[in-house]
């Protein structure tokens, strides 16, 4: 009777052993696919997203010089319309982000910086210009940089920065959504994402 119960213990123990070493044999794997997963998703998301946005400006060059000690003055003027595209890219794969296996945690630890690309379609009307005062690349490159200038003032004063940046957290919410599925965490500067909406309100 003794050896029965002495065996049974001893079966018992070594199926608790058993048990504890594949169920922590199946935790570490189970941790490990997930971390992958994330892994995976994040990399996925390292894509420009691009926002497009259409932009006019019409103005007049003028410019003038004095001659023959001041004596003539040769003039050169043209009315510029300028059509603008303009992208707002944000390159996801200088997202940098953290895997904390052991707490099951995804940290985000660097939102990339948007970048702002002009591309102008520059017409010329009504040119006029004297012999000893023509328009060439100085002038060209003037009116160029005048109208880039220009145009990312309304860039800024327009909502194509917002939208662009909600794009970004569009894309970063799926991060999220990932993370919560798998039981896992999302921080950012040590703040905790618990929601979508609280993604809106992430600083750079």
């Amino acid at each position: 009777m003794n050896k029965f119960i002495i065996g049974f213990i001893f079966g018992a123990f070594l199926f608790i052993a058993a048990w504890f070493v594949l169920t922590k044999k199946e935790s570490k794997e189970e941790l490990r696919e997930s971390s992958a997963l994330i892994q995976q998703q994040i990399e996925q998301v390292g894509k420009l997203i691009v926002t497009e946005g259409y932009f006019s400006q019409v103005f007049t060059f003028k410019n003038s010089q004095n001659l023959f000690l001041n004596m003539l003055r040769s003039d050169k003027k043209a009315l510029v319309v300028a059509n603008a595209k303009v992208t707002v890219e944000y390159d996801l794969r200088q997202l940098e982000t953290e895997l904390d296996i052991e707490n099951k945690t995804v940290i985000l630890k660097r939102i990339p910086e948007p970048v702002v690309n002009i591309y102008p379609d520059i017409e010329y009307y009504d040119v006029t210009q004297d012999y000893f005062n023509k328009f060439g690349a100085a002038d060209y490159n003037k009116i160029k940089n005048t109208v880039n200038a220009r145009i990312r003032e309304k860039v800024n004063q327009s909502n194509l920065m917002d939208n662009s940046r909600e794009r970004l957290m569009a894309e970063l919410a799926n991060i999220l959504v990932l993370t919560k599925s798998l039981g896992w965490t999302l921080k950012y500067e040590e703040v905790i994402i618990e929601s979508e909406e609280q993604m809106k309100y992430l600083e750079r």
